[in-house]
């Protein structure tokens, strides 16, 4: 990520590389990150941020990011024959998940819907409102729309509330288990 591309989305945010501040991420994202080839490990960045303010909408405000460089990870889950289905599904902050529909089909079950905060916090070992594609679960799609790809930084969670990594959106598109999924952002 350029630096003029990092400094486009930090706003007031004063983001290091996040392998140097491994104790702003949560565990799995620590892991994912050190997992990453190192071309794309050393353009992730982290910045503290203030936990009341992790939600998109008050964080935009707070720190002068754009909301249409944020990206939102939520955990999708249904069930087919008794078996339970997840998905990480990243979209950027202006727009939403298409659930009942893309991710229904993608994960081929007859009902999709968020998963339950308290599951999708013991499943992947982060904080609500903290929850990143990097490091879920391994059995899980990572679907990540095209627009998050094509944006050069994206603000996505950390896994903990008082932080936020600022990321190329081509390093989504590499994660272990991603999928681009067309129309998944609407």
């Amino acid at each position: 990520m350029t630096s003029a591309a990092a400094q486009a989305v930090a706003g007031s945010l004063e983001p290091v590389p996040a392998l140097e501040r491994t104790d702003l991420l949560a565990e799995p994202v620590a892991e994912a990150l050190r997992g990453l080839p190192p071309e794309v490990a050393t353009g992730c960045l982290v910045a503290e941020i203030d936990p009341a303010l992790a939600d998109t909408a008050a964080f935009c405000e707070a720190y002068g990011s754009p909301l249409e460089a944020s990206a939102n990870c939520v955990v999708v889950a249904g069930s087919r024959s008794g078996e339970r289905r997840f998905a990480a599904c990243v979209v950027l902050a202006t727009t939403r998940t298409d659930v009942n529909t893309v991710v229904r089909k993608r994960l081929d079950v007859r009902k999709a819907s968020f998963a339950p905060m308290d599951e999708a916090v013991e499943l992947t070992g982060m904080a609500y409102g903290g929850i990143t594609p990097f490091g879920v679960p391994a059995s899980w799609p990572v679907l990540v729309d095209p627009a998050v790809i094509a944006t050069p930084a994206v603000v996505v969670g950390s896994g903990r509330r008082e932080s936020k990594l600022l990321v190329p959106g081509a390093a989504l598109g590499e994660l272990p288990g991603a999928e681009a999924l067309e129309g998944l952002g609407r």
